[in-house]
């Protein structure tokens, strides 16, 4: 990925959290405001830090072997952290699903009515989409990973960026790969409703992705 790419990506995530959090701060009673405004978010990276894994926000990730945890986590703290932990929970398990390929993971974070609002052409509308675009995928890179580098939970708004990577040892449009290494980044908004994920935006780096697949874009 180069340079602009990356620092595009970063813009948009940090304006997307700004945003957010705003939106949370507008919606707060006047009364709480001041204090809101100085304790609505923390912001953890790499991991959480050392011998404090119950700290805030990283009480809220689900440790359970075989989800993904994300590199960095800012939560907004006025939605509590029953809903908060909810909430991260939903991306562990949603992004799991993209990390592996195995389906339960998909169907414990996404509900039945879901709809894409940036539904690529040629992709199905609702829970089927992201399994048609995961096996398309993995088609072409059967190694496909999925890193949470970063989610920001602010209301019902899930915001996630995404590393992928991988090796182009399958197909891809008629294109035999030759083990070329794939790396490209994403960037979701996520819905949640009551218990699960309703809707989604997302953006993908298409044109790193299809650069190095070396496939030219229809």
């Amino acid at each position: 990925m180069t340079g602009t790419t990356h620092m595009r990506i970063r813009t948009i995530l940090a304006a997307a959290s700004a945003a957010l959090c705003a939106a949370a701060l507008a919606s707060a009673p006047a009364s709480a405001a001041t204090t809101a405004a100085t304790t609505a978010t923390v912001t953890a990276t790499s991991g959480g830090p050392h011998g404090a894994r119950a700290s805030w926000p990283w009480n809220l990730v689900d440790r359970s072997p075989g989800l993904v945890r994300p590199k960095a986590l800012t939560v907004d703290r006025s939605i509590g952290a029953r809903r908060a932990a909810r909430e991260v929970r939903l991306a562990q398990l949603l992004y799991t699903f993209w990390d592996t390929g195995d389906r339960k993971y998909l169907d414990a974070a996404v509900g039945p009515g879901f709809r894409d609002n940036t539904l690529p052409p040629g992709r199905p509308q609702g829970i089927e989409g992201p399994l048609f675009a995961s096996k398309r995928f993995r088609a072409a890179v059967p190694d496909l990973t999925c890193e949470l580098a970063d989610v920001l939970v602010a209301g019902d708004r899930i915001i996630a960026r995404l590393v992928f990577r991988g090796h182009f040892t399958g197909t891809f449009a008629g294109v035999a790969g030759k083990g070329q290494a794939v790396e490209f980044n994403a960037i979701d908004i996520q819905h949640a409703g009551h218990d699960k994920i309703i809707e989604d935006w997302h953006i993908e780096d298409n044109q790193t992705l299809l650069t190095q697949l070396g496939v030219t874009a229809s």
